[in-house]
């Protein structure tokens, strides 16, 4: 696959992911809420701030995604393994870390002044395990086109 090719693809992947959030964050979670209050009016005092939460969190995401758009350019430009790559691809990795620290954070104060249910609470647990996760690989990615960056460079010193 050619570098432009891969370019458009991967804008067309960050564009389909950004509009699912955007479905998803303004029209899923609402609705969502709507039904669970209609189910039992004892959970409306919830609703707002699950739906505050879901829309910070959303935030960080959003920021990723623009990050994936740049390595995105760079990789059309025949600029994959580029320390600025590295840069983006890390921040993204820091960006994850301190979303679902966030999360996590926020889902136990909730859970602490009866906002939230138990359940959630191990549901959260595996949210924030799959957030380290990928906050884990994309570090790893950061350090390995760090890596292919500095042969890179070496390679186009010798030749």
């Amino acid at each position: 696959m050619r570098q432009k090719e891969l370019e458009k693809w991967l804008k067309i992947v960050i564009i389909a992911v950004a509009l699912c959030g955007l479905v998803v964050c303004a029209v899923a979670i609402p609705w969502i809420g709507h039904v669970l209050i209609a189910s039992d009016p004892q959970l409306s005092d919830m609703y707002i701030p699950w739906l505050v939460l879901f829309i910070i969190s959303a935030i960080p995401c959003y920021v990723i995604l623009y990050l994936g758009w740049r390595v995105a350019v760079n990789i059309g430009k025949d600029r994959s393994f580029s320390l600025e790559n590295a840069r983006h691809i890390k921040l993204a990795s820091k960006i994850i870390l301190f979303d679902a620290l966030y999360f996590f954070v926020v889902n136990v104060c909730m859970w602490r002044i009866y906002v939230n249910h138990p359940g959630v609470i191990l549901a959260l647990v595996f949210i924030v395990f799959a957030c380290v996760v990928a906050s884990v690989v994309a570090a790893v990615l950061s350090h390995l086109v760090v890596k292919a960056a500095d042969l890179q460079e070496q390679s186009d010193l010798t030749i």
